[in-house]
């Protein structure tokens, strides 16, 4: 089938997109590459389609499907879409996603090139030329095209060469594209599901919650929609990774008792949009709990996201409202829940097992703790402190510490809670024994970004220590406000402040870190009278020392990026690579998002830590003028103009 010919097919409504497909999700680089491969007559892949009756799966989109058999679009979503934008200069109507990943490609005339438009770099320069226009011009419009990018008009030769060009370019419109279609009206959405699943095998899965959520919008057209308002909502108040599986588990947890989806669409929509509203309600309470008696106020501390469901469940069926006691063994179970992994694997099963523990609401509670107690998850031992990552199950941990205990800021012995007021009151990450003196003295990666070497300060108090090691101000910390380092779990040994014995102040501190746990955890179980109110606390946002050489580099690159009206970075972004890898500097989406690859600034890091982050799809920078040159050249166009 000729590209062409696909195109007019959308419009006519003999192709259609099921509604169980995702959205558009490619970037401009994908794009770019696809017109690429198909100027030079590349294959570009296949087309499966699905042929069955109209109506007989719900579409995407306001058009109507045309007369039967109709086609659905089961693979080559993502090039048919991409194709479309730019031949037709518009999304089809079945789209979903950003349409700016196919918006604005032009292409050089001479180097015979792909790129997106750059305003500096292209302007002035007519040998640039908009595809979208040029599919869109008549034959005339292709000679003013290549007129118009000719210096001199009687240059016959690069006349006639850029309009064979321009031809080329336009014809790609009847490149072939092989189509394998499925025929036969007794498969099931089902079964071309399954289908579907196997010969995208390098795509993304399509889940049983995409196929729930897809009956459930052939009824109730509004309700993806509706969850992502709750999900909007959520990331409004620092939520912000939750996703429509996990809402729509949620939902289906306090509809049904059960974690598996597959019954979830067979009941009347006016239940699942009953259910929909109380298990938004339900899973605000324990979000609201959580943050409030643990701390864990934000998506970048919050972990055991698939407890919610469970904990969602027992909260509707209580009605909403649980005594003290309750929430001390809901709030104790979801912690070590979390802590231990308890849905790391064969998260289903699992979690129907809980949902069967609670059936009974005089007694659920204390079988889930007692399940907990069986499998001695309820002891948290010094090991558990030795990670190396802010993706391990222990980060949060350490900030429930911090907001349920005593801690205090070690410049002025404030205590960590929520009325810190004032520009340099916002809590960050810090490094107890700085990275760059960790280096000089050879301790690895893993060593540097120790949790133990972990704790949470004001932003002004971390800049202040900045570069220092333990050993030059801890003492005076703790001279000025006595109890300070003990309210940090620091250890009082001034032989272990030496970066000599980093090693032996690790071990320590896991050990009281350990300690301060358990106590905590238990006085949260069995503790009489109301519950502690911690109340919120500002977003931790930095990980290292604010004065350290290095991180001041890194902060001047975002404040160059900013300068460039461009997002800044993640300071501090791991990666999950082995026991973890931490990236000095990291835009996990692109410095565009969706539109340009990942990119990293590895400043001084090891070759395994480069090596890491390019397996995990980063494009590494070693030097901030490296990353300089990159972001001119490539996001703004400016040439090679200097950092």
């Amino acid at each position: 089938m000729k590209i062409g010919d696909a195109l007019a097919h959308i419009d006519a409504g003999f192709i259609a997109l099921p509604v169980f497909q995702r959205g558009y999700v490619w970037n401009r680089e994908q794009v770019r590459q696809l017109f690429t491969s198909l100027y030079r007559d590349y294959p570009v892949g296949s087309l499966l389609l699905w042929a069955t009756q109209s109506g007989s799966v719900d579409v995407k989109g306001d058009t109507a499907p045309a007369v039967s058999p109709v086609r659905m679009l089961l693979d080559g979503q993502q090039r048919i879409t991409s194709l479309y934008g730019v031949i037709r200069g518009k999304p089809p109507d079945f789209f979903e996603g950003n349409a700016s990943a196919f918006t604005g490609l032009h292409f050089h005339l001479d180097d015979e090139t792909f790129e997106f438009y750059q305003p500096v770099k292209m302007r002035q320069d007519p040998r640039w030329v908009d595809v979208t226009k040029v599919m869109l011009a008549g034959e005339d419009g292709v000679a003013e095209f290549a007129s118009s990018a000719t210096d001199t008009p009687t240059d016959t030769s690069t006349l006639l060469r850029y309009i064979s060009r321009l031809g080329k370019l336009r014809g790609i419109r009847e490149r072939e594209l092989s189509e394998v279609t499925i025929s036969g009206d007794d498969k099931t959405v089902d079964v071309v599901v399954e289908i579907f699943n196997r010969v995208n095998s390098g795509g993304t899965k399509l889940s049983t919650g995409d196929l729930a959520l897809a009956r459930i919008c052939a009824e109730w057209p509004e309700a993806r929609d509706e969850m992502r308002s709750h999900l909007d909502r959520w990331a409004e108040t620092g939520h912000d990774r939750f996703d429509l599986d996990w809402l729509l588990r949620s939902v289906n947890t306090v509809l049904t008792g059960e974690a598996r989806l597959v019954h979830l669409a067979e009941r009347p929509v006016e239940d699942i949009e009953k259910a929909l509203a109380s298990a938004a309600k339900s899973l605000d309470a324990a979000l609201n709990m959580v943050g409030d008696k643990l701390g864990l106020d934000h998506g970048r501390v919050l972990f055991g996201r698939n407890a919610f469901p469970v904990m969602a469940h027992y909260i509707h069926r209580r009605g909403g409202s649980l005594e003290d006691a309750e929430w001390r063994k809901m709030l104790y179970w979801y912690a070590y829940s979390a802590m231990r992994g308890r849905y790391s694997s064969s998260t289903e099963t699992v979690m129907d097992l809980d949902l069967e523990q609670v059936e009974d609401l005089d007694t659920g509670l204390d079988s889930l703790l007692n399940r907990l107690r069986e499998n001695r998850a309820t002891e948290i031992r010094p090991s558990d402190f030795d990670s190396a990552t802010r993706n391990s199950r222990f980060y949060p941990m350490l900030y429930l510490l911090t907001r349920m205990g005593a801690a205090r800021d070690l410049c002025t012995g404030v205590a960590l809670k929520a009325d810190l007021l004032g520009k340099g009151s916002k809590l960050e990450v810090h490094h107890i024994f700085p990275k760059s003196q960790l280096r000089r003295h050879s301790y690895s990666s893993r060593e540097i970004n120790a949790l133990a070497n972990f704790c949470f300060l004001t932003a002004d108090c971390n800049k202040k220590i900045g570069n220092r090691l333990p050993e030059k101000y801890f003492a005076a910390c703790e001279e000025a406000h006595p109890g300070v380092l003990a309210s940090q779990w620091i250890p009082q040994d001034q032989e272990l402040w030496s970066v000599d014995r980093y090693p032996a102040f690790l071990e320590a501190r896991r050990q009281m870190l350990a300690d301060a746990a358990n106590e905590a955890m238990e006085s949260l179980l069995h503790g009489s009278g109301p519950l502690g109110q911690p109340g919120p606390l500002s977003l931790a946002v930095a990980l290292g020392d604010e004065a350290d050489e290095e991180e001041a580099a890194l902060v001047a690159i975002n404040q160059w990026m900013i300068r460039h009206e461009q997002l800044p970075g993640d300071i501090g972004h791991e990666i999950d690579a082995g026991d973890g890898a931490t990236l000095d500097l990291a835009w996990p989406d692109g410095v565009q998002p969706e539109l340009t690859q990942p990119v990293a600034v590895l400043l001084n890091e090891p070759e395994q830590v480069i090596a890491a982050a390019s397996a995990a799809g980063f494009r590494c920078f070693t030097s901030a003028a490296a990353f300089k040159r990159y972001v001119e050249t490539e996001i703004l166009g400016e040439g090679e103009s200097g950092a």
